[in-house]
């Protein structure tokens, strides 16, 4: 029997393809609602900062007295609210890249310090003085870094942690002593207004117990927003039930005596009251762009979508050309030298007449900033921290 010799071994072709390189997690698509919301509320800063309309604004555009409620008091809450709505797509974004526990943990801590320069920055050029105190940015700094260390919480613990701030901070603003004496609060006589005067003044932090109530208020967003992001077949149901909920409990809290509706002390009857209506303003603008029951509704809300995107330059862009520009630059009108802003406000009146001309000026100056917004997104030039 003859042998049959094996065959040669074949050696592996050298022309094959590399394995291919891993594809990146897919990004999740932006929730319009979201971005919409946030831009009304830039834009309403944006319209309530600049009013000029003399002795004829409307009371809704201007601060209520001690204990009251426009809807000038709600921008700055909502601001906090979008911040931790924002929390977790942020969070979850930074799971999908790989980013957790220490890296999760610095990159927070950065993003925070960030923030609050940015702010200490943009007061000092307000003021014309260097201060690190705080300001509407660097509130929102240290409330999100609170609220985002507790962001890998279920939504009942958020919203636990959320309900025993407000009771401790009520607690301190009912029975803390202070010379006006206990369960007095007023504008200038409460518990906030000594501790600022005996501690936190000297050292350029007044204020800094707003970081208590104001972490409320991002849990809240940021519990409310969870159902949005994990896509929730029940997101609607749940952010009604929570809507409604935390505006009775804080327009009830706030009628009943205790504690007044304030943003000047944070007080929790004015945090909820605020998440509450915060709430029901995004499950609105989700019906109508996010839901797919609205036909257009997402084209419908695009415009606000352009400051809500970049929201970051819609809030301190305008104020530095406002103080670098309108109040700084000095122009000749009428053989009188003055602001530039002040100027353009003196033309319109000439023109179109008192209250005409402070609308003209107002929504001019309020669609001139939306036009840079808009020529920054098509150039896609977001600040981002």
């Amino acid at each position: 029997m003859t042998a049959v010799p094996a065959p040669a071994p074949v050696a592996p072709p050298t022309d094959l393809p590399a394995d291919p390189p891993a594809l990146p997690a897919a990004r999740a698509p932006r929730l319009i609602a979201l971005d919409a919301f946030r831009g009304l509320t830039v834009l309403l800063m944006l319209l309530v900062n600049n009013v000029s309309l003399g002795g004829q604004t409307p009371a809704q555009l201007m601060h209520a007295p001690f204990g009251g409620l426009t809807l000038t008091d709600l921008v700055f809450p909502w601001f906090l609210y979008c911040a931790g709505a924002a929390l977790p797509f942020s969070l979850a974004a930074m799971t999908r890249a790989g980013v957790t526990g220490a890296a999760r943990l610095r990159r927070l801590l950065e993003r925070a310090v960030l923030l609050y320069l940015l702010g200490a920055f943009e007061t000092s050029v307000t003021t014309h003085t260097f201060t690190l105190g705080l300001g509407v940015l660097q509130l929102i700094a240290l409330a999100t870094l609170a609220a985002a260390l507790l962001g890998h919480l279920r939504v009942r613990w958020q919203l636990l942690i959320a309900a025993a701030l407000l009771v401790g901070y009520a607690a301190f603003l009912s029975l803390g002593t202070h010379p006006a004496g206990v369960g007095v609060i007023d504008e200038t006589h409460n518990p906030v207004q000594a501790l600022n005067d005996a501690l936190l003044n000297p050292i350029g932090l007044r204020g800094l117990l707003s970081v208590v109530p104001t972490t409320a208020l991002v849990l809240l967003g940021a519990a409310a927003a969870t159902a949005l992001q994990r896509r929730d077949p029940r997101a609607s149901l749940k952010l009604l039930g929570l809507g409604v909920l935390l505006s009775a409990v804080g327009f009830g809290w706030a009628a009943s005596g205790h504690l007044p509706l304030s943003k000047t002390l944070w007080t929790p009857p004015y945090i909820l009251y605020s998440a509450g209506l915060g709430t029901l303003g995004l499950l609105l603008a989700w019906l109508l762009a996010d839901s797919g029951r609205v036909p257009g509704g997402a084209a419908l809300l695009g415009p606000l979508t352009i400051p809500g995107r970049n929201a970051l330059a819609g809030y301190v862009l305008p104020i530095l050309i406002k103080v670098w520009i309108l109040q700084d630059w000095v122009v000749g009108w009428a053989g009188k030298a003055m602001p530039m802003g002040t100027a353009l406000l003196t033309l319109a009146r000439a023109h179109l007449g008192g209250l005409a001309g402070g609308w003209t000026y107002t929504l001019g100056y309020v669609l001139a900033v939306w036009l840079g917004l808009a020529w920054m997104a098509r150039r896609g030039l977001i600040l981002k921290l």
